[in-house]
């Protein structure tokens, strides 16, 4: 089976998934840490070489505090417990904003943990605006993450079908995969799927 190089992962439904098990919105988000660290394993045992976690955008910076304690503190743990792993941890996002979690400062170049076999990059406070190093509307010199390659698929969970501002320069080709159930309800079929249907797709590149 053709595997891809680097997956993007959208681990979206927390919220709802919390809602529908008659918990709080902010509930779901700790729920999200034991499928990442499953999913990282099984993409690991396959040979996969990179993968892209959203953690959370500079817009969700807007949601009420409570949520925002929730996936930030989720965030956290979720490092954390990838860097016990054989692992190449980067993350990425404003850390010159208040919203950035300072636990996670000494994570924004990048650490290798046991063989670091995988590179794992968490987009943490991310947005397009800071990627390029827009100020006042002007573009900056470079792209902040101009060291990812090309993403070549994208899985998101939740059913929801848009890239909500996930690496969109290194995602230009990707296929997207979506699952209709919730993060917080991973399975690791939800992979095995997507890379089934992966693996059948045309990858021209626009040629």
């Amino acid at each position: 089976m053709r595997l891809p190089n680097h997956i993007g992962i959208i681990p979206d439904g927390n919220r709802r998934w919390a809602v529908g098990q008659g918990l709080h919105k902010q509930d779901g988000y700790d729920r999200g840490i034991s499928p990442g660290l499953e999913l990282y394993r099984a993409c690991r045992d396959l040979g996969i070489r990179e993968m892209s976690f959203y953690g959370f955008t500079a817009d969700n910076a807007k949601r009420p505090i409570a949520q925002r304690r929730a996936f930030t503190s989720a965030c956290v743990k979720a490092v954390e417990v990838l860097s016990r792993e054989d692992a190449a941890l980067l993350v990425l996002g404003n850390a010159g904003s208040a919203s950035f979690p300072p636990e996670l400062l000494p994570y924004t170049t990048r650490h290798v943990f046991g063989d670091g076999r995988m590179n794992i990059n968490f987009l943490v406070n991310y947005s397009l605006e800071w990627d390029l190093g827009m100020k006042k509307g002007a573009i900056g010199p470079a792209l902040r993450t101009a060291g990812l390659p090309r993403v070549d698929l994208i899985i998101r969970w939740g059913g929801r079908r848009r890239l909500s501002g996930f690496l969109p320069i290194q995602s230009a080709y990707a296929d997207f995969y979506v699952v209709d159930d919730y993060w917080p309800d991973f399975r690791t079929e939800h992979l095995m799927d997507a890379l089934r249907w992966y693996a059948k797709q045309d990858v021209t590149l626009g040629g």
